[in-house]
């Protein structure tokens, strides 16, 4: 009795992941062919004109993001250094060692 309730079960089982299988496969195909279908009217110059203006707009962005980190402000940073550096030149040491 046991034995033909497992194999019941395992009929059924295995029909109804069989019923699965068949719906998923036309939902892909399904997939697949809305993608083909937009897809269709596109060449090559089309996918070359979209690549560029994913390029410009990718280098708009760059800069737009440099500009609010900071990246792209005036010189005015490196100026402040120069200064700084020249007023560290000018001042000379009196020969003394410091230290140990």
């Amino acid at each position: 009795m046991q034995n033909v309730i497992m194999h019941q079960f395992l009929l059924y089982s295995t029909f109804l992941i069989a019923i699965l299988a068949l719906f998923f496969g036309l939902y892909a195909q399904g997939r697949v062919a809305k993608v083909e279908k937009a897809a269709k009217e596109l060449d090559w110059d089309a996918v070359a004109n979209i690549t560029g203006d994913l390029a410009t707009l990718k280098k708009t962005i760059q800069t737009l993001n440099n500009r609010l980190n900071g990246m792209h402000s005036p010189k005015v940073a490196e100026q402040e250094l120069m200064m700084q550096l020249l007023q560290n030149q000018g001042q000379k040491g009196n020969g003394k060692m410091v230290g140990g």
